[in-house]
């Protein structure tokens, strides 16, 4: 029978800050339950724990600390760094565990807890379910002894050391001189690290979203709300604007006309620049079921291959490694560069455009217009309790609207694995037709919806 995951979803556990799942008990029992897993071996064990700037990570850190500590587990505090920067961290400091405690581009009510193995990588759906099943179980008879209770102590290096690795990423010998740069951070984890690299790397850098308080995490700014990086990018008359998430894991950029480029335009630039340079490995690269058709006919069309995972980065990641992919991503912005990191780094990826565009001396919008994408529109609709799709009426419906493309376009209707969201997307060549699905397939879903309220 196929064990089901009930705590962790698409990228960790994620909620409510303090409620459940996402209270300090859940995290000290989950602190207690990963450190009993990952203590192997006769050495003195190491967790490396990060976070982003939401208030609620002074409630979750130390809860996570006290789990590691009680399970003989050595903790080393990062304070705020990117999620990838714990990734990097983990495998540099040889630590046998990362955490980064974050909800990424959620608002400041939520926050979510990642856990890294040894190697950098997420942990994959079967470690999960131990923990899970570690948690439910009675620990208490295989916590640490008193002598062998670990301590806990803070790196105050860790932002310099993530730094350092991001400007290794960029090409040696180039600079951003004469670039102004538009960074916005999202008041989250990147708020000093971001800005700083690519000032170190020579460019003129204009910071938005780098006065957190703890409540205005990605709050108006951030890769979620691109329109206020590519009106910042008007305003100042800059050539190009990044905008990160919470977390950082993930980007989207702006031209110097203040126009959007998301993930799938950053793939292709990257793919063709590797293409060129003989650096992309395995023929192609990994993408989910959310990327355009265009992106994958532009692949197509230079000889490429682009394979599809469902959403969520560790998906991707995973096919990277079996078919021995180095570059893949998300539309959303989480790009994974291999070479350089074990996770999405929206830093590490926009340095790699910044590269293409000093190499070439090209403008943003002409260097980073690599495809027209096909129309596309993606709708979400809200629910509560059980999952809508269940219903054999709406199973029917998207039986139906499959029918009607008939080849022509995509059509993909998946439930959030961070929120209780139904995502409606579907593309295709004709723009008027895509909009009356998706209008009709959430009119369905909302429909049922409210049916079942109504019975409840």
């Amino acid at each position: 029978m196929t064990r089901v995951r009930h705590l962790f979803g698409t990228d960790g556990i994620r909620g409510t800050a303090n409620s459940d799942p996402m209270t300090a008990e859940t995290a000290l029992r989950l602190g207690q339950a990963a450190g009993l897993l990952f203590t192997r071996g006769s050495h003195r064990h190491r967790v490396v724990i990060g976070k982003d700037t939401r208030l609620s990570g002074y409630m979750v850190e130390p809860a996570l600390t006290a789990g590691f500590i009680g399970a003989g587990m050595d903790v080393t505090l990062v304070g705020p760094l990117p999620t990838p920067a714990i990734a990097m961290l983990t495998r540099s400091l040889r630590a046998d565990l990362g955490v980064m405690i974050s909800a990424s581009h959620n608002p400041y009510e939520d926050n979510g807890i990642k856990l890294f193995g040894p190697d950098g990588f997420k942990l994959d759906d079967e470690t999960e379910i131990e923990i899970e099943a570690l948690m439910a179980s009675d620990m208490s008879h295989r916590l640490a002894a008193p002598p062998s209770l670990g301590r806990a102590a803070r790196l105050d290096d860790a932002a310099g050391r993530y730094i350092e690795s991001a400007k290794a990423s960029f090409p040696r010998g180039l600079r951003l001189d004469g670039l102004k740069i538009v960074v916005d951070c999202a008041h989250g984890a990147a708020y000093r690290v971001a800005p700083t690299v690519l000032w170190e790397l020579g460019a003129n850098v204009i910071p938005i979203g780098v006065a957190p308080d703890g409540f205005n995490i990605n709050r108006g700014c951030g890769s979620t709300v691109p329109e206020y990086l590519c009106a910042q990018v008007a305003e100042h008359g800059a050539q190009l604007g990044i905008a990160l998430d919470g977390d950082a894991d993930r980007l989207v950029m702006a031209d110097e006309q203040g126009e959007l480029i998301d993930g799938d335009q950053i793939l292709a630039l990257v793919a063709q620049s590797w293409v060129g340079s003989g650096r992309l490995r395995g023929g192609g690269i990994v993408a989910t079921v959310m990327s355009n058709l265009g992106l994958e006919r532009f692949l197509a069309g230079h000889g490429l291959t682009m394979q599809r995972t469902k959403v969520g980065d560790r998906y991707v990641v995973a096919r990277m490694r079996e078919a021995g992919i180095n570059l893949g991503g998300e539309q959303s912005g989480h790009i994974i560069l291999s070479d350089f990191a074990t996770t999405g780094d929206g830093l590490l990826a926009a340095l790699q455009v910044l590269a293409v565009i000093v190499e070439q001396q090209r403008s943003a919008r002409d260097v980073c217009r690599m495809f027209t994408p096909l129309p596309q529109l993606l709708k979400n609709v809200r629910f509560t309790g059980a999952s809508p799709l269940r219903s054999s009426h709406i199973q029917q419906a998207i039986a139906v609207a499959q029918s009607v493309l008939n080849g022509t376009g995509r059509l993909v209707i998946r439930e959030s694995g961070t929120e209780p969201l139904i995502r409606v997307m579907a593309e295709g060549e004709d723009e008027a037709l895509i909009g009356r699905m998706v209008d009709e397939l959430c009119e369905t879903i909302e429909a049922a919806t409210r049916v079942r309220e109504e019975a409840d």
